[in-house]
């Protein structure tokens, strides 16, 4: 026996830190190169080369190599430890603005405003914390769902291991059923079928078998001697011997190349965008308060700690918790619908989305072979030709494969011609791959047997010398042949896979009658069987009710363009315009991008070409979702704006997902969208509400700093105005989103955004000059702060909460649109509390108040119903003329 060592002979393995610095296309070829190797060379002699035999490896060397090759265990995402999940949550440029915020304020002595920004913080990182961390736990407990192992022959017996325990000379034994443990070439193969779906998209199993492959060939992936980790056995039995594992196999070289860090999605850099848009916002107002006051009364210590409480009023400290607790609320929705929320912001990206990419087999499909056409040779549907296609794979003992599976699930046919005893079997011509066709003879006890012959269109045909046709046999001449081909040629161009029927008769009729392949002739061709992996039930509906809410569908295969096609016009989708996996491969990102738009289907694709299509999708300035099952799926799942997996699919589809589902209908897509779009519509809510609103205020601030002797407000009470109308807006993520809101697609337009705050903070500024106006005029302040104080903090904490209803809706408030319970009781509770806030004597004097005269209350009821009849009437000019926002 030859060392494993000399296994370097061939290829040096590849290093996982080397792996992960290599382009990911240059991985996959660097496999494919020590795999076309093995695959040019006879079965013996791989077995030599790899130190084996047909008794398997020895329990010594099997110890040795899981030493030297590890664990047969691909890259996988590592979970993130419960310390780094927080740090990452608290890492965000707004949190970061918050817990600085803090501290500055801790070391200027302001105690209070210390404790709410925390409980600001702690409560949104909380939360968020929590329910990713169960996401994680949820999406974890289905993989630990289904524990793998393979049958191997180690010693010379055949034994149940572990698939992680795998090495490269292991003898592996594979039938129906199995998946296949790592990247192997067959040594012995009968009626082998395997399914590369995970790894190439094609619908149909490929066929397999020991042939040694031409040298030359450069796709490992289409060579029959090779079977790859990953994939799983269909129909038919192996033996194989393993030649590369875990890392180093095909399935494991695109893993390693797509683990580790995630790109931003769309809703992150909205969050991030925004964020910098208020720090900026910030840095203008902060300082300019902090010098006018400090140039007009000249006390700097006063001046610094009013500014700081200006740059608290001007940031959206809820923001991090309102945003949580929406998603963990949609998260909570989805789950009931069985559907596992692993990312948060996957939630909000599901409602911005407006493209959604899908893989074909096993998302749109059904991931099985179906009998779609029985036909005669002028393409009738003939019931005739599905009793003797029945009767073929019914009584025939070998190994049935996907097609036979398919035409035995007409079970109407085994009660009417087996349970009734109208055939009864003779004999049978087994299958084998050098004449692709097998035969059965059936007799209906009438003295003649009827030899029904099933296979390979040319192979029938080759045998064939009449036709049926009407009943009647005529004789098989080159136009009627012609036609036949035709025929199957505009099947195999909608995707069908097709298989000939002919018969003849016999007139031995003796039951001890042996039939050989020397009885296969002069068949009369019946017609054709044609295959296919149907749509899903749901698919058709899926996709259009995405199209009603918005959100266009392509479809990203690795299958081929026809039948691809074929599938899109049973699901709806009529005359797509198509782009093939070489034209991509000619054409630059600019190229792509100028394309992708007007493109539906996308077939013959790599992982690559995906992954480019979605990308090129984005830099179009679309939100982009991808549907996928596969480990070709895997690249394209994490550059998604939402990656979208099913329970089904691969583990590393899974866990490059945001999202898995749970049960086998496409229909949950639309929940998702609509919940993303209800989460987002809260979201923003808070956004409009708390950025113009705290805008307005310290543009008011600015001004009463110019012209008052005294602080406009003081820095405590700035914070508590600030706290409490926080603490009204906790109640959004109840709040109900107008239907007409949710008919789009959403996603951050910050400029529509700027520009809102811009037009409609100010607005709160006139009402609040017109306050400072009322308490220095009509109730003389000019030597009263404590009144003036009171006042503004009555009207300021008034308004800001009435508008919250204004702008949660683009309707009429309270009457075209009314907010939910929660919202509305909280709103009222806290402008009961800052009213009492100035009465309760002890609470006064600590935040520095006095009572207000009852001509105050009269002046503010009559400001208050202008305020909103105003901010209306702008709210709706702006829509009409910039749109939502």
């Amino acid at each position: 026996m030859i060392p494993l060592l000399e296994v370097s002979a061939v290829s040096t393995p590849i290093a996982p830190t080397e792996v992960t610095k290599r382009k990911r296309d240059e991985v996959p070829a660097q496999m494919s190169k020590l795999l076309a190797s093995f695959a040019s060379m006879d079965a013996d002699a791989v077995m030599k080369q790899l130190g084996t035999s047909p008794t398997g490896l020895t329990t010594r060397v099997v110890g040795t190599r899981l030493v030297q090759y590890g664990h047969n265990e691909v890259a996988r995402e590592k979970r993130v430890s419960p310390l780094k999940r927080l740090i990452a949550i608290l890492s965000n440029p707004l949190s970061i603005l918050l817990i600085v915020l803090a501290i500055i304020t801790a070391v200027t002595g302001g105690g209070p405003g210390v404790y709410m920004i925390l409980i600001m913080v702690i409560l949104g990182a909380a939360l968020r914390f929590f329910q990713e961390q169960r996401s994680d736990n949820a999406a974890e407990a289905l993989q630990k769902m289904v524990t793998t192992t393979a049958t191997v022959i180690r010693n010379g017996d055949t034994k149940e291991v572990a698939l992680q325990d795998i090495v490269p000379g292991d003898m592996v034994s594979l039938s129906a059923g199995d998946m296949v443990p790592a990247d192997v070439r067959l040594v012995t193969a009968k009626d082998l079928f395997v399914n590369q779906a995970s790894l190439t998209g094609e619908s149909l199993p490929a066929e397999k078998n020991v042939d040694v492959v031409d040298s030359s060939q450069t796709d490992v992936l289409s060579m029959p001697n090779l079977c790859f980790l990953g994939t799983n056995v269909e129909t038919g039995s192996a033996t194989a011997v393993v030649v590369q594992t875990g890392k180093e196999t095909y399935f494991g070289s695109l893993a390693s190349s797509i683990v580790g860090h995630r790109e931003l999605t769309s809703f992150d850099k909205g969050v991030n965008n925004f964020t910098w848009l208020m720090i900026k916002l910030m840095l203008v107002m902060a300082p300019a308060v902090f010098l006018i006051n400090g140039l007009v009364r000249h006390n700097w210590m006063e001046a610094f700690l009013f500014g700081l409480a200006v740059a608290v009023g001007l940031t959206p400290e809820m923001l991090p918790m309102i945003v949580t607790v929406n998603m963990s609320k949609g998260a909570v929705v989805m789950s009931r619908k069985k559907v596992i929320v692993k990312r948060l912001n996957a939630i909000q990206n599901f409602g911005a989305m407006d493209i959604l990419c899908t893989d074909k087999t096993g998302t749109i499909t059904q991931g099985r072979v179906e009998l779609e056409k029985h036909v005669n040779v002028l393409g009738h549907e003939d019931g005739h030709i599905l009793d003797m296609g029945f009767l073929n794979s019914y009584y025939q003992t070998g190994l049935k494969n996907l097609m036979d599976v398919a035409i035995l699930a007409h079970l109407d046919k085994a009660r009417e011609l087996v349970e009734e005893a109208k055939y009864h079997k003779v004999d049978e011509i087994p299958f084998d791959f050098t004449r692709k066709r097998m035969s059965v003879a059936v007799t209906d006890g009438g003295g003649t047997d009827l030899i029904i012959c099933k296979g390979a269109v040319e192979e029938v045909l080759a045998l064939s010398t009449s036709v049926a046709l009407d009943n009647t046999a005529s004789p098989l001449d080159d136009a009627r042949r012609a036609a036949a081909l035709q025929l199957v040629a505009d099947l195999n161009g909608q995707g069908f896979r097709v298989l000939a029927l002919a018969t003849s008769s016999s007139d031995h009729g003796a039951s001890d009658r042996v039939y050989t392949v020397n009885d296969e002739h002069d068949l009369t061709l019946l017609g054709f069987l044609a295959f296919l992996d149907p749509p899903k039930t749901t698919a058709g509906e899926a996709i259009a009710t995405l199209h009603s809410n918005s959100v266009d569908v392509k479809i990203l295969t690795g299958d081929s363009d026809l039948v691809t096609v074929n599938i899109c016009h049973q699901v709806g989708i009529a005359e797509p315009h198509v782009l093939l996996g070489p034209a991509i491969e000619e054409m630059s990102d600019d190229d792509l991008a100028g394309v992708v738009e007007d493109t539906v289907v996308f077939a013959r694709l790599s992982p690559h070409h995906k992954e480019r299509i979605i990308r090129a999708l984005q830099s179009r300035g679309h939100v982009v979702g991808f549907l996928g099952d596969g480990i070709n799926d895997a690249p394209a799942l994490r550059t998604a704006d939402v990656g979208i997996s099913v329970d089904s699919a691969v583990d590393i589809a899974k866990e490059s997902s945001d999202i898995i589902l749970l049960e086998n209908s496409l229909l949950v897509l639309k929940d998702g969208v609509i919940e993303g779009r209800k989460v987002f519509g809260n979201v923003i809510k808070y956004i409009k509400m708390a950025a113009s609103s705290n805008f307005g205020n310290m543009f008011s601030v600015v001004g009463a700093s110019a012209f008052l002797p005294f602080l406009p407000m003081l820095p405590l009470q700035i914070l508590t105005n600030n706290l409490l109308y926080d603490l009204s807006q906790t109640t959004i993520p109840t709040d109900t989103v107008d239907e007409e809101w949710l008919t789009k697609p959403r996603k951050w337009e910050l400029g529509n955004l700027r520009r809102f705050i811009v037009i409609i903070g100010p607005i709160s500024s006139v009402f609040d000059y017109m306050t400072f106006f009322i308490m220095l005029v009509v109730f003389k302040c000019w030597n009263n702060p404590a009144l003036f104080h009171s006042g503004w903090f009555v009207e300021s904490l008034f308004t800001q909460t009435l508008i919250v209803h204004v702008i949660r809706t683009n309707k009429i408030p309270f009457i075209q649109s009314l907010a939910s319970k929660p919202l509305l009781i909280s709103s009222v509770a806290v402008v009961a509390t800052g009213a009492l806030m100035t009465i309760i004597g002890p609470i006064a004097r600590i935040l520095g108040f006095v009572t207000l005269p009852p001509l105050y209350w009269l002046l503010l009821l009559g400001m208050l119903l202008i305020y909103v009849v105003l901010t209306q009437i702008v709210k709706t000019w702006f829509i009409r003329r910039f749109g939502d926002v």
